[in-house]
């Protein structure tokens, strides 16, 4: 593997680990990593550091909404210009634009589900080129950016057999 490649793998695994335990574990000097690093902020390839949060353990309502929402484009606007429109708001945690059923899928976060609900209805739906919204809330994360979250209470649920 090439050392940027490398390099990447391990931010992405944990990003808190230091220049020193990232040379020992790529065989590259700890000036080299750190040359690295610095390099790949400069070119865009990183563009910042997160805490992956479990929500179910803050006391803090927390609610994330995943949005499908479908657009007509016309000869003054294309995806870019819906994307950057969308970008703005502070509640679009995530936007991509995907191939399938729909053209675009958001990840959106408030403080309840009328929040999110709200602002699917007031801010996104009204956007002219929208013509669908589908919002998903989420109800359990299992794993979230490669995180497994492994202390969930097992399923009380029972089974129910004919």
């Amino acid at each position: 593997m090439e050392p940027k490649r490398e390099l990447l793998e391990l931010l992405l695994s944990n990003a808190r680990e230091s220049p020193t335990d990232l040379a020992r574990q790529t065989g590259l000097s700890e000036t080299e990593v750190e040359s690295g690093i610095e390099k790949l902020e400069a070119d865009g390839v990183v563009r910042g550091y997160q805490a992956v949060v479990d929500w179910h353990n803050v006391d803090d309502e927390h609610v994330q909404g995943e949005v499908e929402l479908n657009v007509e484009l016309d000869r003054e606007t294309g995806y870019e210009e819906i994307a950057r429109r969308i970008a703005k708001f502070p509640q679009v945690v995530s936007l991509r634009l995907v191939s399938g059923d729909y053209d675009f899928a958001i990840d959106v976060e408030g403080n309840s589900m009328h929040d999110v609900s709200n602002f699917v209805s007031e801010q996104i739906a009204p956007i002219p080129e929208v013509t669908q919204t589908v919002t998903h809330f989420v109800m359990e994360t299992y794993k979230e950016r490669g995180i497994e979250f492994e202390d969930r209470d097992e399923d009380d649920r029972l089974s129910i057999s004919p």
